[in-house]
């Protein structure tokens, strides 16, 4: 695929949402981080469900810690690997208190430094809280990128700096929505809706479905 072609995919699925933003619910930028890190290996669905209810009582570091662990564990309780994310994030509220005045930080080392906060983890808050032109690369833009051919790559740091090379700049800071979206709800593992597919005629996959 080159350039010219990878610049309409971006164009088409501007004109298709011009306003892409994440599914997670969230009211702050601490609010955005916890989802992001209960996200991990469930659906958003299922988070904003939990988090429906916990930001009515805890939506601050101060308030997660006074809640404690076990309570917390109470509200994510239905989200898979609950325990071990109520750990990291009574960790991540005090280090958010210690280190940050409360604040989430806005540099890569300092959220990746906060347990359960991977660099895909980094990329969603520096992206959606912050504006920064960061591409996370989940399982769904891994699969988009890969399928299409628009940044191929063996594993997700090579899909994510395959984008940010290619990516023209203008579409940079919502390539990440689009292309989860895209995989999400259009580009499926299984069953790919390739006759409702806005970029169907860009894309290089050979298998693509039928009417």
């Amino acid at each position: 695929m080159n350039a010219l072609g990878r610049a309409e995919i971006y164009r088409r699925l501007a004109h298709g949402n011009p306003t892409p933003t994440t599914e997670l619910n969230y009211g702050s930028e601490f609010e955005l981080l916890v989802a992001v890190i209960l996200s991990a290996q469930a659906t958003d669905v299922s988070v904003n469900k939990a988090t429906a209810e916990l930001f009515k009582v805890a939506a601050t570091p101060t308030a997660i810690l006074e809640l404690g662990e076990e309570q917390l564990k109470h509200y994510i309780r239905t989200i898979g690997l609950y325990n071990s994310k109520a750990s990291n994030i009574m960790k991540a509220c005090r280090i958010l208190l210690d280190e940050h005045g409360g604040q989430v930080p806005r540099e890569r080392g300092s959220l990746e430094a906060l347990p359960g906060v991977g660099r895909k983890t980094a990329n969603v808050v520096l992206n959606t809280a912050f504006g920064e032109p960061t591409i996370a690369v989940d399982t769904h833009i891994f699969r988009v990128s890969n399928r299409t051919g628009l940044a191929p790559g063996k594993n997700v740091r090579d899909v994510e700096e395959k984008l940010l090379k290619v990516t023209p700049d203008e579409f940079k800071k919502d390539a990440h929505h689009w292309l989860i979206l895209h995989g999400r709800y259009v580009c499926k593992a299984y069953k790919p809706a390739c006759v409702d597919c806005l970029i169907a005629d860009l894309c290089d996959y050979r298998h693509k479905t039928p009417a």
